[in-house]
């Protein structure tokens, strides 16, 4: 059974331009509760069909729940844009859609239409659109998730799914500089097309967490994990993908089943083309990294920032950084179509209000 809707309520606080009481520019990267989240759910063997907003809040779940006992899980990660015009838009909300039916295939789950999924976001931002930020001072994070509810005490695919979406207004993933350091003991992902590394699945991310704590304990940013099959390639941070440049060449580790197909990864790859570089998707070797002019990281949170650092075998490798880099130029035009003060001329963005 459905929860119950507010979404009348809901349009009646959404007419409202006030602005919550909040210092956006100390709200970082960190969760602040918003008005509504999205809620719908079908059981298995069945399609998703209408879904509801509801206060942001707690919601019930079996301790048999897919989720809870066996993982079946998976989320995306967007953002709502406001334009100095006071628009809102998306970027590229069709991919996240793709990725995510990607990863319920993978997962033996029920997933939303593509149309379901953008008009849910689309609900969910118009539903707490006071607290997208005014432009220039952060965006509206969106996280999409898709899980297993159903009980079931068998190993199996769940009975009931359920795809929520919450949001909180966000603004920069890191503060500072990054400084990495070369993972080698613990891997992200198998190698191949056999393991979930190319899918958002909720099980990919807490298993990097003692590698992440040891190195930022230890005054790094994040952790760049290798390849497992033979510790000699690079392959992603602990939420963001990598690009290696080398005078006009751009590298970046192919998405071969291991590595996440990366949504802003795959719109960098298109802007640097068109702006000129030379780029190439295929394995980069630690060798190729430790030599290279930049070396620099992609994502939904991170956006596009350059890596001052990477600490390898205990010897720190310093790169190219600041507004003349090759990261910072493909930067001001990915956010320049985000929030409309460049030319979308891809159809890359999605205009909510």
């Amino acid at each position: 059974m459905a929860p119950p809707s507010v979404l009348e309520n809901c349009l009646e606080d959404s007419n409202s331009e006030t602005y919550p009481d909040i210092n956006w520019e100390d709200i970082g990267f960190s969760l602040v509760p918003t008005d509504y989240m999205y809620v719908m759910k079908c059981a298995k063997g069945e399609k998703f069909s209408h879904g509801n907003l509801i206060r942001y809040g707690t919601f019930e779940v079996s301790p048999a729940a897919g989720i809870l006992n066996y993982g079946q899980g998976i989320f995306e990660g967007l953002k709502a844009y406001r334009t100095e015009e006071g628009s809102i838009l998306l970027f590229r909300p069709e991919e996240n859609a793709l990725r995510m039916k990607a990863g319920a295939d993978r997962l033996c789950m029920t997933s939303p239409s593509v149309e379901q999924f953008i008009n849910a976001v689309k609900d969910t931002v118009l539903a707490n659109k006071r607290w997208v930020p005014p432009a220039g001072r952060g965006t509206l994070y969106l996280r999409p998730l898709l899980m297993g509810t159903g009980a079931a005490l068998g190993v199996g695919p769940s009975t009931e799914y359920t795809f929520l979406i919450y949001c909180s207004p966000v603004s920069n993933y890191h503060k500072g500089p990054l400084n990495f350091k070369v993972e080698e003991k613990l891997y992200r992902a198998i190698s191949g097309l056999s393991g979930t590394g190319g899918i958002k699945s909720v099980t990919n991310y807490a298993p990097v967490y003692p590698a992440t704590t040891e190195a930022k304990a230890e005054g790094f940013s994040d952790v760049l994990f290798l390849d497992a099959a033979t510790g000699k390639h690079i392959e992603e941070g602990s939420a963001c993908n990598m690009f290696v440049v080398k005078g006009n060449a751009i590298c970046t580790p192919t998405t071969d089943g291991a590595i996440l197909p990366g949504i802003t990864r795959k719109s960098v790859i298109a802007i640097a083309i068109d702006l000129g570089y030379q780029v190439m998707e295929r394995g980069v070797t630690v060798e190729e990294m430790l030599v290279a002019d930049e070396l620099f990281c992609t994502g939904t949170a991170v956006v596009v920032n350059n890596i001052a650092s990477v600490t390898y075998k205990n010897t720190k490798i310093e790169y190219k950084t600041g507004a003349e880099t090759v990261a910072q130029k493909l930067r001001k035009t990915l956010l320049g179509i985000q929030t409309g003060t460049i030319e979308d001329r891809k159809g890359w963005t999605v205009r909510v209000l």
